[in-house]
């Protein structure tokens, strides 16, 4: 769903598509998280490997898995950087939301969350405007 656009006179205002690009990028934090995890279990076959993307036909399979651990752990750590940025004491609730794409009357029954809308939204856009710094 695609809802208003902040007002450029908001001090964490960003370009509505750079929002919807980083949304999507932090939508894929399960993503990350669960091959992250899963390259711990491999035994280091060309085979085991290529399940998990391409990374430049390195032929040292331990090399291989280094690379590609530290490629998810950079992403899965930027989000969690940003979250802790916005705002410390709601970090957990911001990455949930953002990489859940949960509301803040979902996190509120699932977590109870210890604000209000207005303050976690505000934590959440300064979360993006954070964000999208660190991706440039």
């Amino acid at each position: 769903m695609i809802r208003s656009e902040l007002s450029e006179k908001n001090p964490y205002w960003i370009e509505r598509h750079r929002y919807h690009e980083l949304k999507q990028f932090c939508l894929q934090y399960p993503i990350w998280k669960k091959t992250y995890e899963s390259i711990d279990g491999l035994l280091g076959r060309p085979a085991d490997l290529s399940t998990f993307g391409k990374v430049k036909h390195i032929s040292n399979p331990t090399e291989r898995i280094g690379i590609m651990k530290a490629y998810y752990s950079e992403r899965m750590d930027m989000i969690w950087r940003a979250a802790e940025k916005a705002e410390p004491e709601l970090a957990q609730y911001i990455v949930r939301g953002v990489t859940e794409g949960l509301s803040y009357d979902l996190i509120k029954v699932k977590m109870d969350i210890p604000c209000c809308k207005d303050v976690y939204y505000s934590a959440y856009r300064r979360f993006f405007w954070i964000l999208n710094k660190e991706r440039d």
